[in-house]
């Protein structure tokens, strides 16, 4: 635990480093400036980003858990190697090969880059439901059939429970990738973040490109802080101190 816990000291402080280097960076460069002169346009972008990465993201839990919870159902697990499978081809291909093929029958915009986020979501809370459910020890399942309790119960009360530290890590681990990768929506016209970071980069203008890209590095480690203490608030108690004594 003492080990763990100055490891993950270790690689805080290295994150804080890197951002900071980042920040002095961006402010040689001017990119503070063109915040504060264009505002409007920063608030528009990144409240166009959180829309990509939000309506994707709840898209992509809304399929990805129910099929993870369905393919370890005993009558379905034969479907799990089609479900992953699936799932991997938002992994496998890379992310401006999605949007192009994606373009290629959907055209250009919005829904099309919420479209290929959401494949590129599905893989990390598909593969973590799984393993989350299936990893529950037999024991606590045995104890709760003694204990008379339905298939719905057991489902409920201890399978979920315990597998919701996995999910939630699924999920988390997702929402982050996407916050970077929604950059690239603005390459088909979907807008967000993505907008000053090829804009810089087209004018050789690296004040212009860091405008982009200092708020997407910012709303990845505040989303994981958020989702990280969401956590503590979801996951049982009971587990939260099981996984501490790891």
């Amino acid at each position: 635990m003492k080990k763990r816990s100055f490891t993950e000291k270790v690689v805080k402080a290295g994150l804080l480093l890197v951002i900071a280097g980042v920040v002095v960076w961006a402010f040689a460069a001017g990119s503070f400036q063109l915040m504060i002169d264009r505002p409007g346009d920063l608030i528009y972008l990144l409240l166009q980003h959180l829309q990509l990465v939000g309506l994707s993201a709840l898209l992509a839990v809304a399929a990805a858990v129910p099929a993870g919870i369905i393919v370890t159902r005993e009558r379905f697990r034969k479907l799990q190697w089609i479900a992953t499978n699936f799932a991997n081809l938002g992994q496998t291909i890379p992310s401006l090969a999605i949007l192009a093929l994606v373009m290629s029958y959907l055209g250009i915009g919005y829904q099309t880059a919420v479209f290929a986020l959401w494949i590129n979501s599905l893989l990390p809370i598909l593969r973590n439901t799984i393993a989350g459910l299936e990893n529950v020890s037999p024991s606590i399942l045995d104890a709760g059939k003694g204990m008379g309790m339905s298939p719905g119960q057991i489902f409920w009360k201890l399978e979920l429970p315990n597998a919701s530290y996995a999910i939630l890590a699924g999920i988390r681990t997702s929402i982050v990738i996407n916050v970077g990768t929604a950059t690239l929506a603005f390459l088909i016209g979907g807008g967000g973040l993505g907008d000053f970071i090829f804009t810089g980069i087209s004018l050789y203008d690296t004040g212009i490109m860091l405008a982009g890209a200092l708020p997407v590095m910012v709303l990845a480690v505040i989303i994981d802080f958020v989702l990280g203490k969401l956590e503590r608030v979801v996951i049982p108690k009971g587990l939260q101190r099981n996984l501490e004594t790891l």
